[in-house]
């Protein structure tokens, strides 16, 4: 048990709370990879014959739904209550209000699961009033810190709630049809994918030049200018193309166009100088994830041989997921005051989870393996979450080892 310090007029008198629920970061990223893991085995277990959650959604877009907005919507949670109170200066959020609303998380996910049983309308209602609550904590916080600056984040969320909700409604009774699941889901993509793109951009240079000022390298990344702003506009257009007209070529064209432009950005970021540290390697193999999805999704626009299934998994379960485990990782070490290094153990889930990206978007080309290759891709997916909760369940719960015994 943590001690809780006096949060404040009107706010919870102090107590004891479980560490697990003193800061965002806790109980979020261990959800996250928890679920990231088991997810994708009911994944593979239904494309082995098993049978499907008892959803309205069906196996496939449950699968597509519960990584969206189940295992990265956790995960953006987790970052924001983590990172707001730094941006305001007040105390994060914590202690039962921390539990009620990783409960109202883990509420949705049940209701998806076993929306076919409840019925549609209330797993909807049950899903949507995370981002709800969660949309609000952070308004309150900002609007409280006179945070405004990071105000934005909030239209992130209502974004991200807007598309879940185009999901849920093609399902619920009286109102199907004014929903739509496809739209939903590049709505929802499209929004994680910028907020890689502006996220990502922020921290992987300021890492890479503090890491490399102690190293005493001779040259460091670039600051921002004016081929960060040319990639971020892209980035963002293609993004609103690809949900407002996903087959022109146009948006092709311009996903195409975001794809350079990212990966010229990333160019300028000193890339090879931190092969060395696998806690940076990995984020800038995340943002070149970036580049190659909008690259496969234009493409896919122009040739009819390539399908968009490969740009799909570029951007989810190579940006997203790498981008994610690299983030949940340094974040855990430098919350919990461990040393910011990778271990054996981090550094193999960083290689499953680049492994299981490789072969999911190979998959999808065309090849007579694809199902096995992407069962595969799906094992080593689980091997790297599952790696994750083993190294970093301890410390997100609050138990402190060693730096030696990781």
């Amino acid at each position: 048990m943590v001690p809780v310090r006096p949060v404040g007029l009107g706010q919870r008198r102090a107590g004891t709370v479980p560490a697990v629920l003193t800061q965002g970061f806790r109980p979020f990223f261990l959800a996250s990879a928890l679920w990231a893991a088991a997810a994708m085995a009911q994944w593979l277990w239904v494309l082995s014959g098993g049978p499907a959650p008892p959803s309205v959604f069906g196996p496939l877009l449950w699968h597509a739904h519960e990584m969206l907005f189940g295992f990265i919507v956790a995960t953006i949670a987790g970052f924001l209550l983590t990172a707001i109170p730094n941006w305001t200066g007040r105390l994060p959020v914590r202690g039962w209000s921390l539990g009620l609303l990783f409960g109202l998380w883990l509420a949705g996910r049940v209701a998806v699961a076993m929306s076919d049983i409840i019925g549609a309308a209330p797993a909807a209602a049950a899903d949507l009033a995370f981002l709800v609550a969660f949309g609000g904590v952070v308004l309150r916080e900002i609007a409280a810190g006179r945070n405004w600056r990071n105000l934005p984040m909030v239209g992130v969320i209502a974004v991200l709630a807007a598309a879940n909700l185009l999901v849920h409604l093609e399902f619920v009774g009286g109102i199907g049809g004014i929903g739509d699941a496809a739209l939903g889901l590049r709505l929802g993509i499209g929004t994680v994918a910028f907020l890689v793109a502006l996220v990502g951009g922020r921290i992987v240079p300021s890492f890479t030049r503090n890491w490399l000022q102690k190293q005493g390298a001779p040259s460091l990344p670039a600051p921002f200018g004016w081929p960060d702003r040319a990639a971020l506009a892209a980035t963002a257009g293609a993004g609103l193309m690809w949900v407002a007209a996903p087959e022109a070529r146009v948006t092709g064209a311009v996903a195409v166009l975001a794809a350079v432009l990212l990966a010229v950005r990333l160019s300028r970021w000193c890339s090879h100088r931190t092969l060395r540290e696998p806690l940076l390697w990995v984020l800038h193999l995340g943002y070149a994830w970036l580049a190659v999805g909008f690259g496969l999704l234009g493409l896919s626009l122009w040739l009819a041989v390539l399908p968009v299934t490969p740009a799909f998994h570029a951007l989810t379960a190579g940006a997203m997921g790498t981008m994610i485990l690299a983030v949940m990782s340094r974040a855990t070490l430098g919350h919990t005051g461990q040393p910011l290094t990778a271990g054996p153990g981090t550094t193999a889930a960083y290689i499953l989870v680049t492994i299981a990206a490789v072969l999911r978007v190979v998959s999808g080309i065309g090849t007579e393996m694809g199902p096995e290759l992407t069962i595969l891709a799906g094992v080593s997916w689980i091997g790297a979450f599952g790696l994750f909760v083993v190294l970093y369940g301890p410390l997100l719960l609050g138990a402190r080892r060693p730096a030696a015994e990781r």
